[in-house]
């Protein structure tokens, strides 16, 4: 699959993972699913689902590192600036070290282009927060999300999944 295909499912994700409401009840149950698999397949990763103006849950699972939450931090920042998947901005801009163009005037201290970033976005209201996983490759994290999103909202995994990435 090309890059411009997954920026397309990547857009329809964006579109079709829309909650009717979202609430500190919602966040735990995604972020409990999100944790539940990471236990049950050994994944080393911090989940932190937050609105804007507050953290709603957060867990580490066994083997995440200080790293990830800084990396989620950044992620979010990313989301709350230009509302989109983090992976998105990964493949649109398409900049292997990380940062984004000097234009953007984004300190690289608070901002990163690494997927697994995606928006909470509420039907009526729109984005009103994020949900960021880190500790996997950048196209893993984001499926954990689209995996947990797509089975809290009762929508086809596999329909929104993107394909493994070719090797």
């Amino acid at each position: 699959m090309a890059v411009a295909d997954d920026i397309a499912l990547i857009k329809r994700q964006e579109e079709v993972l829309v909650f009717p409401a979202f609430d500190e009840a919602v966040a735990f149950e995604i972020g409990s699913a999100i944790r539940d698999r990471a236990l049950a397949g050994n994944l080393p990763i911090i989940v932190d689902i937050r609105t804007f103006d507050r953290p709603l849950f957060y867990a580490a699972m066994p083997g995440s590192n200080a790293s990830n939450p800084d990396w989620a931090r950044r992620k979010i920042n990313v989301v709350k600036r230009f509302l989109r998947s983090t992976y998105r901005m990964v493949l649109e801009q398409q900049r292997p070290d990380r940062t984004f163009k000097v234009g953007e005037g984004l300190d690289i201290s608070d901002f990163v282009l690494a997927g697994g970033g995606f928006p909470v976005t509420v039907k009526g209201a729109g984005v009103i927060g994020v949900i960021a996983v880190s500790g996997l490759p950048e196209r893993e994290d984001h499926g954990v999300v689209v995996d947990a999103l797509c089975a809290h909202l009762g929508l086809d995994r596999q329909e929104l999944a993107l394909p493994p990435e070719a090797k």
